[in-house]
């Protein structure tokens, strides 16, 4: 075997070594999936993942973050690593504590993007996302933070699609309806994490209408006026939930019963939040093995959409 396969199994291997170690968090590489698709979603994931958490990694400064974020942006685009900072690389940047380093990533997710197709423009759409990450704390409207959801988010619902022969408008709006909403029931259930980061993604134009105040989240203080700020926010989240169930419907095989089982989770998670009041300073709504056999059954039990 030559060095370069040799390579190039050791990275699908990293990242699905990866994949496997938050598999909580990544629903889409578990057995439901043909085992010739696990890798090639590992390798996407191990991308993502790991550009995400250079974007909030703690231990660097936001210039090192973005450096480390344009050169994963080279390294897509063929220029090389290095080559955003005038073909230098950045001294000191190096893998995020616990992930495997870029250079074993990317021969995966390459060969990945080169094998099926990819669009580069899905790529780059997550890094622009997480380069927000780094810049923006706050958003002004409802409109700001959809148009974050649409580049953080329903890429990866396009890559799955793709990665699975999947190449169809109405598929695609289907998928990022519920990719935004998985996006959203993520945020509305990590509100007080975010906020203890100085970030926040209910936009202004939910909660000062509403009275809602930030020294309240400072405090720990779940208001009425937030309480009510997320219900809107929650409500609305609910709408693309029903207006993407049909991508459940759309697709064939063990694919099928993987996204109906990713928006029963989401959906679940958002039934706890409201019967919580959306207040996750005194307690997070999460998945357990309880919801786990629920969300089994309903998948199992599933009707289309009508």
């Amino acid at each position: 075997m030559g060095g370069a396969a040799v390579n190039l199994a050791a990275s699908y291997d990293a990242c699905s070594r990866l994949a496997r170690a938050h598999y909580e968090n990544f629903p889409v590489a578990s057995r439901l999936l043909p085992s010739g698709l696990r890798r090639h979603v590992a390798a996407v994931y191990a991308f993502a993942r790991s550009a995400d958490d250079i974007a909030d990694e703690p231990g660097r400064q936001p210039v090192e973050r973005l450096a480390l974020l344009n050169d994963y942006r080279d390294r897509l685009t063929g220029g090389g690593p290095g080559d955003a900072n005038g073909g230098v690389r950045v001294p000191g940047l190096a893998a995020v504590p616990g992930h495997p380093a870029p250079d074993l990533i990317f021969p995966a997710l390459v060969d990945t993007i080169d094998r099926f197709g990819l669009p580069l423009s899905l790529f780059t759409d997550l890094l622009s996302a997480f380069e927000q990450d780094v810049t923006t704390t706050r958003y002004a409207s409802w409109n700001d933070v959809l148009d974050y959801c649409r580049r953080s988010a329903n890429p990866v619902g396009r890559i799955v699609l793709r990665l699975n022969g999947y190449r169809d408008d109405w598929l695609d709006a289907a998928s990022d309806a519920v990719c935004t909403a998985l996006q959203l029931v993520n945020f509305w259930q990590d509100l007080a994490v975010d906020w203890t980061r100085g970030r926040l993604y209910v936009p202004a134009d939910v909660w000062e209408p509403r009275g809602a105040r930030l020294e309240d989240l400072d405090r720990g203080v779940w208001s009425e006026a937030w309480h009510a700020s997320l219900g809107e926010c929650g409500g609305r989240t609910r709408v693309l939930f029903a207006r993407g169930r049909e991508v459940c419907d759309g697709v064939g095989g063990r694919l099928r019963y993987e996204l109906r089982a990713t928006w029963l989770g989401g959906s679940r998670i958002l039934d706890g939040l409201e019967e919580g009041g959306f207040d996750v300073f005194h307690a997070r709504p999460s998945l357990g093995l309880p919801d786990a056999m629920v969300i089994a059954c309903r998948t199992l039990a599933w009707r289309r959409a009508r």
